[in-house]
């Protein structure tokens, strides 16, 4: 939430003239809606309005962004347990969103950036923050973690057995190339809805994070949870601790990363697949960003004013929901941070990846791709799953 209205946008009268013209729904947002909407729809969908100029931004100010987040949700949660039900029906799930998001941001943003080296200057320093982000988080070790991002990222393990995406996939969400559209979302509904599910999952993680080969790493991270138990134990406050942190650390953001994950990358026709190169890294992932378009009728008709409450309802409901739960940070804009993995550029990816895609994406063979709308990525993502082949997913 900090990030909403983090960049104030100017949009000069001539800026249209050095830009390309373009026809998408935020265009259309920018081309309706009234300037003071345009810095709130930018942060909403991803997407700068045609000629845009923001900021750049530190990488430091999504740190601070993700620690706020998440105090403010846990505070929120906190509070609301303690008050009677008709006030803490709304503060409550509010609480418990803040702080899956800034725990999204520390996942998306921070910890992942930190193992490419651009979030501090020095090697060294995002290093131990991502060490640090792994042991009170239970991510995976930094370290184990950053060795298997690299290899995502490369054309020839991507959609493969060494890849960290087709484990998650297939490992975790037991999904598996050649089941029906149908079957695919049965999982994947399934999944999000079950303890064995979560539990699972959480037993991974915390393998991963706290029985790593690293002593100090996996003492400093049991060291912390069972100073938090003992203290929430001897202050009678364990129903908040369970409420408040681990739920949303545990299965709220274990949700949000299937829905995320899902959403990243496609599966590609057979034959671009197994030519791998750039070809297979432009077909392979696709900007996905919350919203929709606008009603082609205006409000001043019945029908009209029905349409526009629809679609604002939508906005300022799931989409809103989707961007601070599932798309944190540069998670819409993930294609861009395939085709640019080492830019600094990353702290303004809705800008950085737009004039990458004003300017064809140079040194790729093709330009960039979107989807508007979470599921309706997720439904396209799953549509090609089913058609591939079942022995897609091997090593090469």
């Amino acid at each position: 939430m900090t990030q909403m209205f983090s960049d104030l946008v100017t949009m000069p009268s001539d800026a249209l003239s050095v830009r390309p013209l373009r026809d998408d729904p935020r265009a259309d947002m920018h081309r309706r809606l009234p300037r003071v909407l345009q810095p709130f729809l930018t942060w909403l969908t991803a997407k700068p309005a045609p000629g845009e100029i923001v900021r750049e931004r530190k990488p430091l100010r999504f740190v601070t962004g993700a620690l706020v987040l998440c105090a403010a949700g846990i505070l929120l949660s906190a509070l609301a347990l303690h008050l009677s039900w008709p006030l803490a029906v709304p503060l409550l799930p509010l609480g418990l969103l803040l702080t899956a998001s800034g725990l999204g941001l520390f996942q998306v943003v921070v910890f992942h950036h930190c193992s490419h080296g651009t979030v501090f200057r020095s090697r060294r320093r995002n290093r131990d923050v991502g060490r640090l982000i792994s042991a009170l988080l239970l991510f995976k070790h930094f370290d184990a973690y950053q060795r298997e991002h690299m290899l995502h990222h490369s054309a020839n393990k991507l959609f493969t057995d060494e890849d960290e995406f087709t484990d998650f996939v297939i490992g975790i969400c037991d999904l598996a190339p050649g089941l029906d559209k149908r079957s695919l979302w049965r999982k994947v509904i399934g999944n999000c809805l079950s303890p064995a599910f979560h539990a699972r999952f959480f037993v991974k993680r915390l393998r991963g994070s706290l029985a790593s080969p690293d002593r100090a790493h996996n003492l400093v991270g049991s060291g912390v949870y069972v100073a938090l138990f003992t203290a929430a134990f001897a202050t009678g406050h364990m129903l908040e601790l369970m409420i408040a942190w681990l739920l949303p650390l545990s299965v709220l953001l274990q949700i949000a990363t299937i829905f995320r994950i899902l959403c990243e990358h496609r599966l590609p026709a057979v034959e671009v697949i197994e030519r791998r190169g750039k070809a297979f890294v432009c077909l392979a992932t696709a900007g996905v960003f919350p919203g929709k378009a606008l009603p082609a009728r205006r409000a001043s008709s019945v029908a009209g004013f029905v349409a526009w409450t629809a679609w604002w309802l939508n906005m300022l409901t799931v989409q809103l929901f989707v961007r601070l739960f599932v798309l944190v940070g540069d998670a819409p804009c993930h294609d861009f941070h395939h085709r640019r993995p080492a830019t600094k550029r990353w702290t303004s990816y809705i800008q950085a990846r737009q004039a990458d895609a004003d300017a064809g994406s140079p040194g790729f063979p093709a330009n960039y791709i979107e989807t508007w709308g979470l599921f309706r990525a997720v439904d396209e993502n799953l549509a090609a799953m089913a058609l591939a082949p079942r022995h897609v997913f091997e090593t090469r």
